[in-house]
């Protein structure tokens, strides 16, 4: 659903078709799951619960749909097919949340809920519950009809939900820091004590954990993912940047590293194995392996849509790579690069082929540190091309992992600095 359109009722997604990207039918929506959050901010929508046609269920991300209309959902078509497992800090939407008796603030009137309306925030890809309809009267029941009159209310306008200030474990701490960054959040499970820090863990939802290992001390993300049940654990280096999840898995024991591989789906786990190929610090060890690849063919317009994905980084969204099939690293014949300025100034139609840039050398996979860094310092870029000697796009290397790899090994740890009174709020 695209950001503005209308809000959607819950009950309309009960047993609605799932589609991957083909239009083949992957499953039906069986739940939503969402995370309440402390007073009465709405409470985020994760994902949903979708059955398989084997019967299994299966969790997926809100981040894997891409579109919610006329009776039924799109997905990206890349599904997890483990087990859903519930987690701590997460609720079931039809088995837990309908049917409840809530508390009007304003009046204080007890009421049942009926339905609740979720919608997508402008500009991103969050989703929330806003909006519950609810009964007045003695309790009727979610999608049964009961005496009594009906009404649409804010989440705010109701009491009964959200999460207690206290007394609520790791959940309410969550809920206090989940407005922060990545970093800052890695900032505070740093000072945490290895308990309270295993708890916060477990309570992340995986792409929410991914992003903030890729900003903790490498000490740290062992600790955290050899806490972890080893299923969900490949669930997190999945949800990682290939490159930072390869550095990880390249710190565990040789056993451990196939376990984790063998769990993973399988082209995560190539991906894993091309890039622990390659030697630390040179380009091929460094680089990812999802830059955004375009055939030839492809328009202006194309590439403008794939650089406003709120996923990249400003640096991977900095430029497009042109290639010829397949699309996918290690590419076709690597043709050149599109920076992101010269597609503001170019007609939507045009292709990109006829403005691409092959003057500038690519990197090689053996490139060293250093020779890396004179690279980005003499042409001024934030992202470049690593191509093999086939001439194929292997992926691209980021101004972030170049900084990150130059840095002193401890700029993590002497970056951490929290006020004593801040660290005390983790409560143990």
């Amino acid at each position: 659903m695209a950001a503005g359109a209308p809000r959607i009722f819950v009950s309309h997604l009960s047993g609605v078709a799932v589609f991957d990207p083909a239009g083949d039918q992957v499953g039906r929506v069986r739940d939503l799951v969402v995370m309440l959050r402390v007073g009465q901010k709405p409470p985020r929508l994760l994902g949903l619960v979708v059955e398989l046609a084997t019967r299994r269920r299966i969790f997926l991300p809100m981040t894997r749909v891409t579109a919610i209309q006329s009776g039924q959902v799109i997905t990206t078509g890349v599904l997890n097919v483990r087990r859903f497992e519930q987690r701590p800090t997460e609720r079931l939407v039809f088995g837990e949340l309908l049917d409840r008796r809530v508390t009007l603030t304003e009046t204080g009137e007890e009421v049942t809920v009926l339905d609740l309306s979720v919608h997508q925030l402008p500009a991103r890809r969050d989703w929330e519950i806003d909006r519950v309809f609810v009964r007045k009267g003695r309790k009727g029941g979610a999608f049964r009809r009961a005496k009594g009159e009906a009404l649409t209310v804010e989440w705010s306008a109701v009491t009964g939900f959200s999460l207690e200030e206290q007394g609520q474990g790791a959940e309410s701490l969550l809920a206090t820091f989940e407005q922060l960054r990545p970093a800052d959040l890695a900032n505070v499970l740093h000072h945490l004590s290895p308990k309270r820090r295993a708890e916060v863990a477990a309570a992340l939802d995986d792409d929410r954990l991914a992003d903030v290992l890729e900003e903790l001390p490498e000490d740290d993300q062992i600790e955290i993912l050899g806490k972890l049940k080893e299923e969900r654990a490949a669930d997190v280096l999945e949800a990682m940047d290939p490159d930072d999840a390869a550095d990880l898995l390249g710190e565990l024991p040789t056993d451990e590293q196939e376990r984790l591989l063998s769990l993973m789906q399988p082209g995560d786990a190539a991906d894993m194995r091309r890039l622990m190929s390659y030697e630390d610090r040179t380009a091929g060890g460094l680089m990812t392996t999802e830059p955004i690849v375009l055939r030839p063919d492809s328009t202006v317009a194309d590439a403008l849509a794939r650089i406003r994905n709120p996923d990249l980084s400003p640096a991977l969204a900095a430029q497009v790579y042109v290639c010829r099939p397949p699309d996918e690293t290690p590419t076709g014949k690597y043709l050149g690069t599109v920076h992101f300025q010269r597609l503001l100034r170019e007609p939507p139609p045009a292709l990109v082929s006829s403005i691409v840039d092959s003057d500038l050398q690519p990197l090689d996979p053996d490139a060293d540190l250093p020779a890396i860094a004179g690279f980005f310092a003499t042409y001024d870029m934030v992202a470049a091309p690593v191509v093999d000697e086939a001439g194929s796009l292997l992926g691209a290397v980021t101004v972030d992992d170049v900084l990150d790899h130059m840095l002193p090994q401890d700029w993590r740890e002497t970056e951490f600095h929290l006020d004593e009174e801040e660290v005390a709020t983790d409560g143990s």
